[in-house]
């Protein structure tokens, strides 16, 4: 499968497929619709078996992603909000299905829903002056379990709690520390690291490969099927978001 729809395009290289979001402008930022292509996008590479690794990354070298697009919910109803959650877990867990590894490439910053684009993925190669991390609070979130969950599965608990209270953001190199990231490399260097990582994951037989991840799998299946059962509450202290999203969006746009 080869082709672009709206911010999410998709190129194929043998048994590697290259999954690109955003479209280099607004931090990547994605559109509700945006998430549903990126649900679509992962539903079909997950049906294809000729395939072996999956790249995800974002387009440019600013921005993986800052998340979802906040403009959207300006002056947004509550269900409005709520339904671009709904479809921000939906693609998140299509990632976490497809049955190959799929690697994030992360270059610049993985903020909010980019940071969980990342998470979502078995593995992440980050740029050692790439920033990742949940700064959401801010906006008045509140953050579901499935996300708290894919930050404590690897980091644990103590140090989500630390990223999901203050909201900072990490480089790289503590990115790997905290757990948050597999690797990491020189900028310079993200390109090469990326490559031979899926080539040192391609080269071995695909069902072994795939009987590997879901192996893994079947540990973290009893809390991803506890989290997907679970009642959706609301998405956001709504009077406090609106405040917040009002300010800031004043103050981008005035700064141009």
């Amino acid at each position: 499968m080869t082709g672009t729809t709206g911010a999410v395009g998709v190129t194929r290289d043998g048994a590697v497929a290259t999954v690109r979001v955003g479209t280099g402008r607004r931090a990547n930022a994605l559109t509700r619709r945006d998430w549903i292509a990126v649900a679509t996008v992962f539903e079909e590479l997950a049906r294809d078996r000729g395939l072996g690794a999956v790249i995800l990354t974002g387009a440019g070298d600013t921005f993986f992603s800052a998340g979802s697009d906040m403009r959207e919910w300006l002056c947004a109803e509550p269900a409005e909000i709520d339904a671009s959650f709904a479809a921000m877990e939906s693609a998140l867990t299509a990632i976490e299905r497809v049955p190959v590894p799929v690697v994030a490439r992360v270059r610049g910053t993985a903020a909010g829903a980019g940071c969980q684009l990342a998470c979502a993925c078995d593995l992440r190669v980050v740029a050692d002056d790439a920033t990742l991390g949940m700064p959401v609070a801010r906006w008045g979130i509140l953050v579901p379990p499935a996300f708290a969950a894919r930050i404590a599965l690897l980091t644990g608990p103590a140090v989500a709690r630390d990223l999901l209270f203050t909201g900072r953001l990490v480089d790289g190199r503590e990115a790997v520390r905290l757990g948050l990231a597999s690797s990491h490399v020189p900028a310079a260097d993200l390109d090469d690291a990326v490559a031979a990582l899926v080539a040192a994951i391609t080269a071995h037989p695909p069902a072994a490969i795939r009987a590997a991840k879901r192996s893994v799998d079947a540990l973290l299946a009893p809390v991803r099927e506890r989290l997907a059962a679970a009642p959706a509450g609301p998405a956001a202290d709504y009077a406090s978001m609106q405040e917040g999203l009002a300010a800031f969006l004043s103050g981008v746009t005035r700064a141009g």
